[in-house]
């Protein structure tokens, strides 16, 4: 994923992320509630809908590559690599050293 895209990408959260705050606040301000937890509930609502977003962001650009043997657990996730780095780590996944427990 190209930086452009990434900014975009990031943007639109952001913006996601307030609309949705604001949609909140503006629903619980109908109920009488302060004005201090309102402001309080947005920001909260507002950082867990970016994490949430950015999360989702950087799992479309990342890679994960995961040893062939069965029952080996070990994995390596490469966020915005090119091929040349993808393929250098799929080959140390499928090299690692295994261990007999």
């Amino acid at each position: 994923m190209n930086d452009t895209r990434h900014r975009a990408l990031t943007a639109g959260a952001v913006a996601i992320s307030a609309a949705l705050a604001g949609w909140i606040g503006v629903r619980l301000s109908g109920y009488g509630v302060p004005l201090a937890l309102l402001l309080a509930c947005c920001l909260a609502c507002l950082a867990t809908f970016s994490d949430l977003l950015f999360r989702l962001i950087r799992a479309g650009s990342t890679c994960t590559h995961c040893c062939a043997r069965p029952g080996c657990d070990f994995r390596v996730q490469v966020p915005r690599a090119n091929a040349a780095a993808n393929r250098r780590w799929q080959e140390i996944a499928a090299q690692h050293p295994h261990r007999n427990l």
